[in-house]
């Protein structure tokens, strides 16, 4: 696929210069189910979509449907109208972000989109949907077709090798409704088919009757009938996490989202104060942000998203990855606290360019030559030493960049520590401890620049020594 760009374009969340022609990686696939809702009501889902806007160009939203959850009991035109005006917000501030990549025109809208690629207003607007109109499993069934349900199992018979990441903001009825059909319709295998395409990142459960204290009658969800019929072939992965972190840290920073988010541009005229919490959804695609720090599929990698474990989950029935209790909860809390500033700085520099057209865009981290954001695999014999060259790392705007070589320990089966010699220069030595071969060891290279707002590059280079 020919690329639209300059003779730059973007590997991470900046269009990085380059002489080839080879074209950018693709875009992870996006759908979402939100129960947005007016202000009055709860602001966070509108919060969290004008995030994802000025991210557009990492993902490529195939879906926003208009769901249930606890926002929206059933859903109304009112609620539905809340996504259309977003996305013509961004369609006034779109001009300012294509700024970023050196972007005119939108010819990919109808093509496999590669990052650093912004879709047009309409291709979104084309992309709006009612989802179920009704929360609970007892809803599951002829009568709950919608277009949102419709449209999944249409994304997942496309010819296209992605997974489809359906992040579900409210509840998950539309996609436990997409489930369902293609159960009555196909064939055992094509239903294995089918649910193996798809990944779900849910924030908590919000398909089930609440009670007191958001307690959940879990029978009454959809979500525990996918994750028990489903368990093997329909990765779930139910964050309890994530998004509370998310919301109690952006309520009481709250004076930097006033100040670096709201006002700036028409998204961020828009962008509300929180009633409850700040952006509880966003933890859902920041899982899986194209940012050369995790493999989505694997979720107790750590991300942006949070850490997950496969474990039994809080309704004590149903198996999923999850993280509402010890080591999980301990080490997703952990890297939320410590990738907190790198994911709010990069929303705060992109509502700069969405306000003024210029901004800061994030390093792009070469190592050993590789310029993509593919996580690396090393396989040396323990006892040796192996030097990670990240000195043709640049910054698109020429800022001065500082380097750290950590281990992400809990990623990894190697449980002793690990050397790194020079983890502050561009170029460092690990030591393969002695006693490694047959376990793993996760090296990250994190490089920021210092510029405003301070933005952060990744790599991930996972060591499996042998003897």
């Amino acid at each position: 696929m020919k690329t639209i760009f300059s003779p730059t374009f973007m590997l991470f969340l900046s269009i990085t210069i380059s002489t080839t022609s080879h074209a950018a990686p693709l875009k992870p696939r996006l759908v979402v189910l939100t129960d947005i809702a007016p202000n009055h009501v709860e602001p966070d889902d509108m919060q969290s979509i004008i995030r994802l806007f000025a991210h557009a160009d990492m993902y490529e939203i195939e879906c926003l449907a208009h769901s249930t959850g606890w926002s929206a009991s059933n859903t109304s035109e009112t609620y539905y109208k809340l996504i259309h005006e977003t996305i013509d917000l961004y369609e006034k501030d779109l001009p300012n972000l294509m700024k970023r990549s050196n972007q005119t025109g939108h010819l990919h809208d109808d093509e496999h989109q590669e990052i650093g690629y912004w879709p047009s207003a309409k291709y979104l607007r084309d992309r709006a949907m009612y989802g179920s109109t009704r929360r609970g499993y007892r809803y599951i069934g002829a009568s709950n077709v919608s277009d949102g349900s419709n449209k999944i199992i249409a994304l997942a018979d496309e010819d296209d090798d992605r997974p489809i990441w359906v992040t579900v903001w409210g509840g998950g009825n539309t996609l436990a409704q997409a489930c369902w059909q293609v159960q009555q319709e196909r064939i055992a295998e094509e239903l294995k088919a089918f649910l193996q395409k798809l990944r779900t990142y849910t924030i908590t459960d919000q398909d089930g009757a609440q009670k007191s204290g958001n307690v959940i009658n879990w029978p009454e969800s959809s979500h525990q009938w996918m994750r028990r019929e489903f368990e093997k072939d329909l990765m779930f992965l139910w964050d309890e996490c994530a998004w509370k972190f998310q919301n109690g840290t952006g309520k009481n920073n709250w004076n930097e989202y006033e100040t670096h988010i709201q006002n700036h541009g028409n998204l961020g005229n828009r962008y509300p104060k929180y009633k409850y919490g700040v952006e509880g959804d966003t933890p859902a695609f920041l899982h899986l942000m194209p940012t050369g720090l995790n493999d989505p599929d694997v979720p107790n990698q750590v991300g942006w998203g949070g850490y997950f474990e496969w474990g039994k989950g809080p309704d004590n029935e149903t198996f999923a990855y999850v993280n509402h209790q010890g080591s999980a909860n301990k080490i997703s809390t952990k890297y939320q606290k410590y990738f907190y500033p790198a994911t709010f700085n990069n929303f705060a520099a992109r509502m700069d360019w969405a306000k003024d057209g210029t901004g800061n865009r994030n390093p792009v981290v070469v190592i050993n030559d590789d310029k993509s954001i593919d996580m690396l695999t090393k396989k040396p014999l323990q006892g040796t030493k192996v030097t990670l060259d990240a000195s043709k790392t640049y910054d698109p705007d020429g800022d001065k960049l500082t380097f750290k070589w950590w281990i992400l320990s809990e990623a990894g089966t190697y449980s002793n520590d690990v050397n790194i010699s020079n983890s502050n220069s561009s170029s460092a030595t690990v030591d393969v401890p002695s006693d490694s071969a047959g376990k793993s060891f996760h090296v990250i290279c994190e490089v920021m620049d210092d510029g405003t707002h301070n933005l952060t590059g990744y790599r991930r280079i996972i060591f499996e020594p042998t003897d």
